[in-house]
């Protein structure tokens, strides 16, 4: 079985040569790096967190943080670590390979099921077949990737029943075990403010104060500090629908430097604050 596309032709291109211009535009656009990546892979980057919604808002932001990933070595297996949007409260991977307009990205069976065994992560293809958040990273993973035949991911829902400490652990000990590389991809948006998404903290000087949210937020990510990063989201209400698959990336990894590429909001995109949502793009090296 295969996990077809759901938001194909909504979030991103359906027709992969439409989707090739369209992720290659997201690199050269203005808010993107501005240039396509190079194909020496010289660097290490252990992970990125990049935003998930449609690419006409997010692609450019995102495009910075898949520029590291292109210029870094190919890891072993990509970590992709979605979010639960539809609210089911149950961290899950599922077997199946995933399609998008690009073809098929293969998941790593063997290491998935060897983490369903040593840790609370379950198999339940049900809860990834509409949840978007993992989907959307897919085309840009495979634009990155020359060789597409040894891409392998491991597709993680990550919600609020598990512990997220002991959950990295559990992923380290696979790793160690399978003898592989891997790298990290946590899939987010920043704040959503407005009254459709049910968060209006503030009323005035709404472009100000959503940046210093989300620079707040970002500092605990810079500092690696998973814990008060979650706290603040708690204390604020901060609407990073990611929150948890970013607080995992920061357990998992061991950066010597965190990088913020990139930042805006859809705002900047359309001119409208009445409801807005926040984009980062950061490395983790």
């Amino acid at each position: 079985m295969v996990r077809r596309p759901v938001v194909a032709g909504q979030f991103y291109a359906y027709d992969p040569r439409e989707l090739e211009k369209q992720i290659e535009s997201c690199f050269l656009s203005p808010n993107g790096p501005g240039v396509l990546p190079v194909s020496k892979r010289k660097g290490i980057c252990i992970g990125i967190i990049a935003p998930h919604a449609g690419y006409v808002f997010s692609g450019p932001c995102a495009a910075w943080a898949y520029k590291e990933l292109a210029e870094s070595r190919l890891p072993d297996i990509f970590f992709v670590l979605g979010t639960d949007h539809v609210g089911r409260g149950v961290t899950s991977t599922t077997l199946e390979d995933w399609e998008t307009p690009l073809g098929i990205v293969k998941v790593d069976r063997a290491m998935a099921e060897q983490l369903i065994e040593c840790s609370r992560l379950r198999a339940d293809a049900h809860l990834h077949a509409m949840e978007h958040s993992i989907e959307v990273q897919l085309p840009f993973l495979q634009f990155i990737t020359r060789d597409k035949e040894r891409l392998r991911i491991i597709p993680i829902s990550v919600s609020r029943d598990i512990d997220l400490k002991a959950f990295a652990l559990d992923i380290k000990d696979v790793l160690i075990a399978a003898n592989k590389t891997a790298a990290f991809i946590a899939s987010s948006d920043f704040t959503h403010y407005g009254r459709s998404y049910g968060f209006v903290p503030f009323t005035s000087d709404v472009a100000k104060r959503m940046y210093e949210l989300d620079r707040k937020a970002l500092g605990f990510i810079k500092r690696l500090d998973p814990e008060g990063f979650l706290s603040y989201v708690a204390e604020t209400g901060a609407t990073i629908c990611g929150a948890r698959p970013i607080a995992l990336l920061m357990y998992l990894v061991k950066a010597k430097r965190v990088k913020l590429l990139q930042y805006y909001t859809s705002a900047d995109i359309i001119g409208d604050y009445n409801n807005a949502v926040g984009y980062a793009a950061i490395s983790f090296e």
